[in-house]
């Protein structure tokens, strides 16, 4: 799964929107986030892991590692 799957997933979960998701993080950073930043970030695959990061906790979610037996 790539990481714009995950987190559309995760907005389905949610039962919200880029709009709404853009405007939370604003609000929770006081930094700009906007539906174009966020969504071109997606389509080319070139978000950061610190900005995915706080987008899920913006959604009330963390990032976990988790090892697995295998490879």
């Amino acid at each position: 799964m790539s990481v714009s799957e995950d987190l559309k997933i995760l907005l389905l979960k949610e039962k919200t929107t880029i709009t709404e998701l853009a405007a939370l993080a604003s609000k929770k950073s006081g930094k700009k986030y906007t539906v174009y930043g966020i969504s071109q970030k997606l389509i080319r695959n070139s978000m950061k892991y610190d900005e995915l990061k706080f987008l899920v906790e913006v959604l009330g979610y963390k990032i976990k590692f988790e090892k697995f037996d295998g490879i």
